[in-house]
Order: C-alpha cells, then structure tokens, then sequence
C-alpha cells in the first residue's frame, strides 16, 4: 500500500541534476573512482529540494541524490504562483546570492545552479545574481538559504494577528493624509 501511494506522488515531482563530480579514492594499488551527483527535485508549485549521492557508478549516485532530495523537500511560498514574494538574500559557505521579485514575462535570470532550483520550485519570473563562490553544493545551499527565509503577507499577518488587508492598506493612508490636509487647506 505505501508503493501505491509513492507511486502516485513520483510523477509530480521533476528533478534536475545540477552536477555530477568524479572523485578518487588513493588506495595501495592505485586509484579507486566514485562519483558524486547533485540532484534538485521539485513539483513545480512550491515545494523543491536537493540531495547528494556517491557512488562508484553514476546512475546509483543519481539515484541516491534524488531519493535523499525527495526527502528533503520544503514549502516555499510564492506571490501569484510566479515569484517570490520580496527581495532576499542567502548565504552559504563562500556563496552569497541576491534573490529578487520581477514583473511578468522576465522570465528565470539565473545561473546553472541557481536555475534548476527555480524551474523545479516553479518560479516563472525572478531575477537573482550570485556572488562569491560558484561552487555548485554551495550555490545551491545558499539558494535554498534565501527562499528559506522568505514570508508571505499571510504568515506576516498571521505571527502578527492582523488581516493581510491590514498590512497592505498602510501604504494608502499617507496618500488618504495628505488628501485630507489639502481638503482642510481649501477650506481655510
């Protein structure tokens, strides 16, 4: 019964691979060769992971990247089902990326890395720059760093106890103020 229903959740889930390393192993008669493979995996509305795998032959280590990214998957939440909701920052290791909202029809700005995460995770516009390192685990991890720290205006509401109307309509009063004291000054 869980086959069936692993089964009917693995077609939803699209996976990249970002990179696969050749590693060496020095033993007494020589060299022994593995490999190490980075997999994203994501459904395309909002959830992605990423694992790593090593092997001695490639598609084992695939496979043990992809069964460890479907594990690790994560909610992110996106602004109208296309990109992020504000401007973020990530971190890991030497890797700095800078993660930014765009209108539509930018379409995903991104480098290697950076662009699996985002066409797994279903982002259709965004514009992000990476600085630092551009070590693929890490430009990942900091990727993921980024989108871990982004708040919806409901989560926001939410913590705070308010109505997402609320926080938005705080940007209408200065204009409503100052409406007023013209008002007022026509009057005078």
């Amino acid at each position: 019964m869980a086959k069936d229903f692993k089964t009917n959740e693995t077609p939803e889930l699209s996976d990249k691979l970002v990179g696969i390393n050749r590693v060496a192993k020095v033993v007494k008669g020589g060299r022994r060769f593995g490999f190490a493979a980075l997999v994203v995996v994501g459904d395309n509305k909002g959830r992605v992971g990423f694992g790593t795998g090593k092997a001695r032959e490639v598609p084992e280590a695939i496979k043990k990247a992809t069964d460890q990214a479907k594990n690790k998957l994560v909610k992110i939440p996106l602004k109208e089902g296309r990109t992020i909701h504000h401007d973020v920052h990530g971190r890991h290791g030497a890797s700095k990326v800078i993660l930014r909202s765009a209108p539509p029809g930018t379409g995903i700005i991104a480098g290697g890395p950076m662009r699996a995460v985002f066409e797994t995770l279903g982002v259709q516009d965004v514009v992000s720059k990476s600085i630092g390192s551009s070590s693929p685990y890490n430009m990942v991890r900091a990727t993921f760093n980024g989108l871990q720290n982004i708040q919806s205006p409901r989560n926001i509401a939410a913590r705070r106890g308010l109505k997402v109307s609320s926080i938005f309509g705080k940007n209408n009063l200065p204009a409503k103020k100052d409406k007023d004291k013209n008002e007022q000054a026509k009057d005078n």
